[in-house]
């Protein structure tokens, strides 16, 4: 079947109708949900310390403090696409939202270490519901030259927020509001959301009860032994490495990553079998044959892997080995954050001739600005101009290599495999953002031979490094094929 072009018009979808004639407000307040939950999952790196100080926690306990919410979310992100499809996507975004939200009050009056734990899972499973209807709704809601523009907006928004995530944590850790720490790092998402519950009853998509798709999806399920399957791999695959450093990599981390292989093949051969059978798998397989969608999971892969791993370990350096305070460290990251926002939502209008190169020039960025930085930070000083250089050329690469990658993907997409787009670009977002914590992030403390800021300099740049290779692997995705299709009979 052939797939429906961005750019062609196509009827409007049953989400449409109902949306109503304002589709600028649907696209800010599910970019707004989509925000507010990427900005949780980064804040919380700035808090860390302070919440240590407060309630004792030990590392492991930290470490899930911080990690808790993105394992539920990884786990859990493609099964909320599916109810997405299954409920309706208004909905079920409003469901994940709510979830979310209380949640985000139960951290913020969180007693211990434990409590806050158990409520992030939470946070983490409504973030999971909820995020996954965002791409879905813009797909069904948008056609043309306007799903663009809300496709670059999205991508905007999705790697502005882990920036602006530790700029915000700074800030509100720093400012100790009324004494209470690192609290409102969650509490500050509570008016947030209960402000995007009350527009989003009126501004989102209600689906109507007989409508024939929607009794077509309930139909079909959720793929319960897929959606086993695939969560057993997920958590198998992103436990350890959220917990491996913290750990020293005992022998069951080992086990796990190795389990997640079986786990993740089987997942495959189960999908291929069911859909062989006329069965309707988690992951519609004609998503995964959609042109350019391998190529761009792993660009996005590699890209939000670079990105989360630049701002993990940049922050334990300036704040370990520069003694940084958490708000200096929070505005250190707005040169990246607001370059890539800029870029992010303008691309598009630059020269035609420009826009086939964006994405491996953007790939080539991201290696030239984390050299820059690296070599800025090396010998232990603050970097001078050229640190920020680094940072406005890394926001820039990541903004090239991260938002034509993904607006590329899905502007073929057809409108009823938007879901499962959806929950497979995320998902591969999230745990491009976990492997690279647990990468560049093991890196740069195994490399951490002595304390101070030289010691600490030096591991550093040796990451940055590591960084700029993964770049480089991203710059000729992608190459090969096109060789290929250069040199076949067809031209």
């Amino acid at each position: 079947m052939a797939t429906t072009s961005a750019t062609t018009p196509r009827p409007p979808s049953v989400e449409a109708r109902t949306a109503g004639s304002r589709p600028g407000r649907l696209l800010a307040l599910v970019l707004g949900a989509q925000f507010m939950a990427l900005l949780d999952a980064f804040i919380v790196n700035v808090a860390a310390p302070t919440i240590r100080t407060e309630f004792g926690a030990s590392g492991a306990e930290l470490q899930l403090v911080v990690a808790g919410y993105t394992i539920a979310y990884a786990v859990l992100l493609i099964t909320g696409a599916r109810l997405g499809s299954v409920f309706g996507h208004g909905r079920v975004h409003l469901a994940g939202l709510a979830v979310f939200t209380a949640a985000s009050l139960a951290c913020g009056l969180a007693a211990g270490s434990a409590q806050l734990i158990v409520f992030r899972v939470v946070q983490g499973v409504g973030a999971a519901v909820m995020i996954p209807q965002v791409l879905s709704l813009i797909q069904q809601n948008f056609t043309g030259a306007a799903r663009l523009r809300a496709l670059g907006a999205y991508g905007a928004v999705l790697a502005t927020g882990a920036a602006a995530g530790q700029v915000v944590g700074g800030v509100l850790v720093s400012a100790d509001l009324f004494g209470t720490g690192w609290r409102p790092a969650f509490l500050v998402n509570v008016p947030i959301g209960l402000v995007l519950l009350v527009l989003g009853v009126r501004g989102l998509p209600r689906e109507p009860r007989g409508d024939r798709g929607r009794r077509e999806a309930r139909a079909r399920g959720l793929d319960v032994t897929g959606l086993v399957m695939l969560a057993g791999g997920v958590t198998l695959l992103t436990v350890p490495l959220v917990l491996g450093q913290e750990l020293d990599w005992p022998a069951w981390t080992w086990i796990c990553l190795l389990a997640s292989v079986v786990f993740f093949a089987g997942f495959t051969a189960y999908e291929t079998w069911l859909a062989a059978r006329g069965g309707a798998p988690l992951i519609a397989l004609g998503v995964l044959r959609a042109p350019g969608i391998a190529r761009a999971a792993l660009r996005i892969l590699l890209a939000m892997a670079v990105n989360a791993g630049f701002l993990f370990a940049m922050t334990l350096h300036v704040q370990g080995g520069l003694g940084y305070s958490a708000m200096r460290t929070g505005l250190m990251f707005a040169p990246t954050a607001l370059t890539f926002g800029a870029v992010g939502l303008t691309w598009r209008r630059w020269p035609a001739r420009w826009q086939g190169a964006l994405v491996p020039t953007g790939f080539v960025l991201i290696a030239a600005g984390a050299t820059v930085i690296g070599l800025a930070l090396r010998d232990g000083g603050d970097g001078g101009p050229g640190l920020y250089a680094g940072f406005v050329i890394m926001g820039c690469g990541l903004a090239l290599g991260f938002s034509p990658t993904l607006t590329g993907a899905l502007a073929n997409v057809r409108p009823e495999d938007a879901a499962d787009a959806s929950g497979l670009l995320v998902t591969v977002t999230q745990l491009g953002q976990l492997i690279g914590v647990a990468a560049f992030g093991t890196l740069y403390l195994n490399r951490l031979d002595t304390a101070g800021a030289q010691g600490s300099g030096e591991a550093l740049w040796v990451c940055a490094l590591a960084l700029a290779a993964a770049a480089v692997v991203g710059a000729l995705a992608g190459l090969v094929r096109r060789r290929r299709r250069v040199g076949s009979p067809a031209g």
